[in-house]
């Protein structure tokens, strides 16, 4: 419904602050991950797209962003790939959004925002693949990680201060959500209003395919549509991949190992007491037995608890220590010696006196080492895997680092196997066959060559979420070019005839929107044009119809609703399919007063848009308090490569 308003009044939709907020709202980072949280730092060396105070957003960064964003939507879009994204619209907002995360930081730091060391560490120690099998934050798989990854600890830090002083500049304004009726009334109109009219649709198709293209006309085509046919610069990938199967012989844990394994990890596999709580915390302990001699009198302990403004907590798969731990040894003592359904308490807990209800009590069998084997290897493995795979990655390092070693010398020394890609797009695509495209776990490949340059050193990559990475080098670059016209005459020249017809069919269709508009009757048009088309439809919505349309309004309605009566006018089809004759024949005008209904929804849908508007403004101040400064030539370069096109055409 609203994105139909705010398309009426023409205002602009708050898009890159909806970026920022998915953004901000989904601060979860493993594996693959960590490394989009350094992606606002970039190569210094790199070309800038965007100067934000003193950071900046440079052809890495945005280049891995829209990769990653990429790889989101698709879930919900199979198909999506980067040209689709681009061509929808999300190259300019997902940029704006790495400009404001980095100018929120900046900002906020200037008024003196800080985020503690502790909040930091909370946020690392809950990423599930940093914990190990006792649950608890694993130091030395978060080591591998960024050794993996070739970050470092400072680098993921200062990114989640990024996200995190952006989520409290921002969150604070969102509830704004107040709207008054006098304000809805028009919009709650104008979505009743109703338009009548009529539709008809000129084919392409049924232009025929006309004379064979000429020589000549092929030529002056191909000439003046050389873009068209120009393949982007495509660049050459030398890689190699260090992959967990690799290693398997060095990963596969001793039976001394799994012992050891087994006794550090004792607690887990010991035979142990689960119970389910329900759990009252009272302040005072004469307001505790005061509440505990309601629940004896025959009042159940949520219902009392609730009644003296209190809230009960339920507690699920406890054992004794587990529970100790959040409350005190005296209380789980008491709560792990009463039978099933008991009420235990008052006892003294951490924060005041605890009130218990017993509803469940479990025996959790223990496991010898035979049956605990499964779990001990996948997790022994896992860290030996992290541990071989950090070796390597770390020797790699240091020869480059250190001995300025090459690609040739790397797989040489670690007896790697090279590869090498045919010439690639920036999507991964080779032009040369349609039928195969990268695939997602090699896009990370694709864009570390597309931001290298050929003198760089080689790089690694990380190519899966459980350590393995690729070591790349940048082969060669292959400049833009259109192939010989004669290659590809075929092609050409049916392009040349479907334009033909596309035009043609143009020029009937503005006979047809001319004679309509001077009052000619529409069908009887279209039956006198001498095309064969489909019947002419009729068109009776309102606005609040096309805003319910979960697809989005069809254009040619769009269209109808921005007409003025006993108008027509032309609208091309998709795909060089046709042109679309649209007449408006009678419009209802919407009147919303008194209807009560319909001025509260439009009062709720307009509210979810007030606090997005107010961030806007106040990421656009922001911007302009810190200073952005757009590098419009790198933009437009990168654009024009994602999408497989060159800045000189």
């Amino acid at each position: 419904m609203l994105s139909v308003i705010r398309g009426i009044i023409h205002s602009k939709v708050g898009l890159v602050i909806a970026f920022a907020l998915l953004a901000m709202l989904v601060l979860s980072f493993a594996g693959g991950d960590l490394a989009n949280l350094t992606k606002a730092t970039g190569d210094p060396k790199s070309t800038t797209l965007a100067t934000v105070g003193k950071g900046e957003v440079t052809v890495p960064a945005l280049t891995q962003e829209i990769q990653s964003q990429v790889q989101n939507y698709a879930q919900q879009q199979p198909g999506l790939d980067v040209v689709k994204f681009i061509s929808g619209g999300g190259f300019e907002p997902t940029l704006d959004r790495s400009i404001v995360e980095i100018a929120l930081q900046q900002f906020g730091q200037q008024q003196g925002m800080v985020v503690s060391k502790r909040l930091i560490d909370g946020q690392i120690a809950r990423v599930p693949s940093l914990q190990g099998p006792d649950g608890k934050f694993n130091q030395a798989a978060y080591e591998q990680l960024l050794s993996q990854q070739g970050l470092t600890d400072r680098g993921v830090r200062e990114g989640l201060v990024k996200q995190l002083i952006g989520r409290q500049l921002i969150f604070p304004i969102l509830p704004a959500a107040q709207v008054a009726q006098n304000v809805a009334l028009p919009y709650a109109s104008l979505l009743l209003e109703k338009r009548q009219g009529e539709m008809g649709f000129i084919p392409t198709r049924a232009m025929g395919d006309g004379a064979p293209a000429t020589d000549a006309e092929v030529a002056s085509w191909y000439g003046r549509n050389l873009a068209r046919y120009t393949i982007p610069e495509r660049r050459v990938i030398r890689y190699a991949m260090v992959t967990n199967d690799q290693i398997k012989a060095q990963t596969t844990p001793t039976e001394a190992e799994l012992a050891a394994a087994y006794k550090a990890q004792a607690r887990t596999f010991t035979a142990t007491e689960k119970r389910d709580l329900v759990q009252v915390i009272v302040a005072d302990q004469a307001a505790a037995n005061a509440l505990i001699a309601k629940v004896k009198g025959g009042t159940p302990l949520d219902v009392a608890a609730r009644a003296s403004g209190l809230e009960p907590t339920t507690l699920t798969a406890l054992d004794k220590i587990g529970y100790a731990a959040q409350s005190s040894q005296a209380a789980a003592d008491a709560v792990f010696a009463a039978a099933k359904g008991a009420l235990v308490g008052p006892v003294r807990s951490a924060i005041g006196f605890a009130l218990v209800r017993v509803d469940k009590v479990e025996q959790v069998p223990g496991k010898t080492l035979e049956q605990a084997r499964p779990e001990l290897i996948a997790s022994a493995t896992k860290t030996k895997t992290l541990e071989v795979l950090g070796r390597i990655h770390d020797a790699i390092d240091d020869s480059v680092s250190n001995n300025h070693a090459t690609f040739d010398d790397i797989m040489t020394q670690q007896k790697l196997s090279p590869q090498a890609t045919p010439p690639l797009l920036a999507d991964g695509r080779d032009p040369n066959d349609a039928t195969k495209k990268a695939a997602p776990d090699f896009m990370p490949i694709v864009t570390a060559a597309f931001a290298a340059s050929t003198s760089d050193a080689p790089q690694m990559v990380q190519v899966d979420p459980t350590g393995g990475f690729a070591v790349v080098t940048l082969g060669r670059v292959v400049a833009p070019a259109a192939p010989p016209v004669a290659q590809i005459r075929a092609v050409v020249a049916r392009d040349f005839q479907i334009d033909r017809a596309r035009r043609a069919a143009r020029t009937i269709a503005n006979d047809i929107v001319a004679k309509a508009n001077k009052g000619q009757p529409f069908a009887s048009l279209f039956a006198a044009s001498g095309v064969k088309t489909p019947p002419v439809q009729p068109l009776n919505t309102s606005r609040a119809q096309m805003a319910a349309n979960p697809r989005g309004a069809p254009p040619p309605l769009v269209l109808m609703f921005s007409m003025a009566e006993n108008s027509a006018k032309l609208l091309e089809a998709a795909d060089n399919q046709g042109w679309y004759i649209i007449k408006l024949d009678k419009i209802d005008r919407g009147n919303a007063t008194g209807n009560a209904a319909v001025i509260r929804a439009t009062q709720g849908d307009l509210g979810k848009l007030v606090g997005r508007e107010y961030t806007e403004q106040f990421t656009n101040a922001v911007r302009g308090i810190v200073g952005v400064k757009k590098n419009a030539a790198a933009i437009a370069a990168l654009k024009a490569q994602l999408l497989g096109q060159t800045a000189a055409n």
